[in-house]
């Protein structure tokens, strides 16, 4: 069996660690997630600059116990040979026993950083909210060394990973105890995420990320006794002739997703021209049977009764793009839908749906939306959120931005179809299908190369069966 990796809210967290303190001495989480930032410093430092002892760190120090990490991993590093020094930001409030051990070991506190190896924020923790306060802004921008973060970058929302002014932007982010939604919802902040596990026993998480090896395990593949309608037949409504492109890219990615058949309805000639594998119709009516609709990729916005056609059928149906216009007129064609329904918008598109902007927390507007129109919400970007009603919200973390380029939702719309019409539930579809856009993307845009290249829909569209068949390689991830 695969892991999901699990995210934990801040009052999780809290409680979590509240029980932890019934069983363990006073000092000693601290001490773990202390030893694990610790470790994670050394190796660093180790692959940065060939060594440990003679290195130098500064430490932000912060109040609280996140400061008290902080401290607490300076004394272990001076332990090692490591010069540290630290600016208290608020030494009224420093930990007052990570502070003594500091000192004790023969760390430094100044009042400015001199010259260092790495930076460690131990500014604030998950209890913090808000922008670094000016004197911490100032000195977290005139670092230039890289950064790594003790739970979590300062001045991001731990919860929704929203920023309102000054944080830090971390190189290595090493998180006690849990992974926290922000290290999913905000991963450009992160940087690399790293846990140290400190023995909290977690509820049930309401946000997750598929394993990729969940996803190449699970994806439908043809079996011994399969034949192409076995398999499922998706049907796609896209393009015109004023956008002839997005019927190529969409319906070119359900051909690629899965081994079935794609039924093509509209009059992009060129879907024909290009994909001669895909049965083509001049109309929604004539297409004949299919197992799901993907409706919307430049089709235009005059197409209503199609789209209220596509949805008057007890079949699964996503809707993309044009779709998702007509439908912010007139949102009833969805509400009370039984077959399964996804809408893929981007945030303007979610703006024109709601009649509001998914930010600052994006993960609750999409569960909100999810629940009151009854549909499964899969709002992109970088970090894209999946939500379904009565099911725990999915997010996948595309490891950056390469998939950001015209017609990529084409692209993403395809997959997702193709994956309903093979049966699979419609969040794990949505979050699959994310999960191999942007390998797509990323194979393309590297292209066997360790420098990455700008990219176009195109090359992500036919990197989809290379990415297909990297995550059926993967081995499974074992449970914890």
């Amino acid at each position: 069996m695969v892991a999901r990796r699990d995210y934990f809210t801040v009052d999780q967290v809290r409680a979590a660690e509240a029980e932890l303190f019934t069983r363990v001495p006073d000092g000693v989480p601290m001490r773990r997630a202390a030893f694990g930032l610790a470790r994670v410093v050394a190796d660093e430092l180790r692959s940065r600059t060939g060594g440990v002892v003679g290195r130098s760190v500064g430490l932000l120090v912060g109040s609280g116990d996140n400061g008290g990490d902080g401290l607490w991993a300076g004394a272990m590093l001076r332990r090692r040979g490591v010069a540290v020094q630290a600016v208290l930001l608020n030494p009224e409030r420093a930990h007052a026993q990570g502070l003594s051990a500091f000192r004790q070991a023969g760390g430094r506190v100044v009042d400015r950083l001199g010259e260092v190896d790495v930076v460690v924020d131990a500014i604030v923790g998950i209890s913090g909210k808000g922008p670094l306060r000016p004197a911490a802004a100032e000195m977290v921008a005139a670092v230039r060394v890289p950064i790594i973060s003790a739970d979590l970058p300062s001045g991001v929302d731990p919860d929704t990973g929203a920023i309102d002014g000054p944080a830090v932007r971390a190189d290595v982010t090493v998180t006690f105890g849990a992974y926290k939604p922000v290290h999913a919802l905000a991963p450009a902040s992160c940087g690399r995420i790293i846990l140290v596990p400190i023995g909290l026993h977690l509820p049930d998480a309401t946000l997750s990320q598929l394993d990729p090896a969940e996803v190449g395990a699970e994806w439908p593949v043809p079996g011994p006794f399969d034949d192409k309608y076995t398999q499922g037949v998706t049907g796609v409504c896209a393009g015109s002739a004023e956008y002839p492109g997005a019927g190529v890219l969409c319906t070119g990615a359900a051909v690629a997703a899965t081994s079935g058949m794609v039924r093509y309805a509209g009059s992009d000639t060129e879907v024909v021209k290009q994909l001669p594998e895909v049965v083509a119709a001049p109309s929604i009516q004539e297409t004949g049977r299919v197992q799901a609709w993907v409706f919307g990729p430049g089709v235009g916005t005059d197409r209503r009764d199609d789209l209220a056609r596509v949805l008057a059928t007890d079949l699964p149906v996503i809707i993309d793009a044009d779709g998702l216009t007509i439908l912010s007129h007139e949102p009833d064609l969805v509400r009370g839908r039984q077959a399964p329904t996804v809408l893929t918008p981007h945030a303007g598109e979610f703006a024109r749906l709601t009649g509001a902007s998914p930010d600052p927390d994006r993960q609750a507007a999409v569960r909100v939306l999810a629940e009151q129109w009854g549909v499964t919400v899969l709002l992109k970007g970088r970090a894209t959120i999946i939500a379904t009603p009565g099911e725990p919200t999915l997010v996948n973390d595309a490891g950056g931005s390469w998939a950001a380029t015209a017609g990529s939702g084409d692209v993403l719309a395809g997959i997702i179809g193709a994956l309903l019409a093979a049966g699979k539930p419609p969040t794990w579809a949505a979050a699959a299908a994310a999960r191999t856009h942007a390998l797509a993307a990323n194979l393309a845009a590297h292209a066997g190369e360790t420098a990455g290249a700008p990219i176009s829909a195109t090359p992500l569209h036919t990197h989809i069966r290379p990415a297909i068949r990297l995550l059926r390689e993967l081995p499974p991830t074992a449970t914890s």
